[in-house]
């Protein structure tokens, strides 16, 4: 099937959509229209309604801009369009091939964990291990739809046993915070201002005042566990050249152990 539009974004104009992902992208209409090789009187007039974008047009914008597949699809329904590129469940037999490599990276990634998250991080896999070291969090946490930053930051999750919990709590927040900058998701906003609301796990002091959660390129995942304090280094994977809505939103990610003790954990809790 064709992917769903967001309500929201489908009842506005095509010209008011597009001004406001080339603000989103910081971009001057000189800017967009050197990029798509156009006047900058051209695109005003997409933009203010007095000229409609055809169909190559819409598309050209939309990759200029570089929009999401969603996106792109509503964009086009705005202007009178039908929507290009499909959405269907994972579990589509048209995207059998795509599930068996997920299964296959996942699996492969063992005795290490690895999951897989969807555009809201929605828990959509996992290998066992991720499953063994989600012990101890609260049944409601898990339940499906299961948010991952939720489950990491809550205080029923995973958060009492982070070891550098305000470190890797920063961490998520302002990743998250460049997702919502970027895609303009107001789910991902409405998960953002949630979070940041979540207080420390019991034992953990809050952040001092004028403190910062977040102030280093990488930053490891430290989780206290029944095999001992384990150490991880995570990696984002995304699939290269999606023409499926539901594929160009699905991210892998992968934890590495960032020590030998963490390696040597792992294997003997395989």
């Amino acid at each position: 099937m064709i992917g769903a539009m967001n309500p929201s974004a489908s009842l506005q104009p095509a010209g008011t959509l597009l001004r406001a992902w080339r603000q989103r992208r910081r971009l001057s209409q000189l800017d967009l229209a050197l990029e798509a090789e156009i006047s900058t009187r051209h695109l005003s007039f997409m933009e203010t309604g007095r000229a409609l974008p055809s169909r190559e047009m819409v598309l050209r914008l939309a990759d200029r801009l570089d929009m999401p597949l969603r996106e792109r699809n509503a964009l086009l329904v705005a202007a009178g369009y039908a929507p290009l590129y499909p959405e269907r469940p994972l579990q589509d037999p048209a995207l059998a091939a795509a599930r068996q490599a997920v299964d296959l990276v996942l699996q492969g990634h063992a005795p290490y964990p690895a999951l897989a998250v969807d555009r809201h991080w929605h828990l959509v896999a996992a290998n066992a291990t991720v499953t063994a070291l989600m012990q101890g969090v609260a049944p409601q946490l898990l339940q499906p739809p299961c948010n991952v930053l939720r489950l990491s930051l809550h205080p029923d999750g995973l958060a009492p046993r982070i070891a550098n919990y305000h470190e890797w709590r920063g961490h998520l927040l302002e990743r998250l915070r460049r997702q919502v900058e970027v895609s303009g998701d107001g789910v991902l906003a409405d998960l953002l201002v949630e979070l940041q609301a979540l207080p420390p796990p019991p034992g953990v002091p809050a952040l001092p005042a004028g403190g910062h959660d977040f102030n280093a390129v990488v930053v490891p995942f430290r989780l206290h566990t029944e095999a001992g304090l384990l150490s991880f280094i995570s990696t984002t994977t995304v699939f290269g050249t999606p023409v499926d809505v539901t594929l160009s939103e699905l991210a892998l990610e992968s934890f590495f152990p960032a020590d030998a003790a963490t390696a040597e954990a792992l294997r003997r809790l395989a």
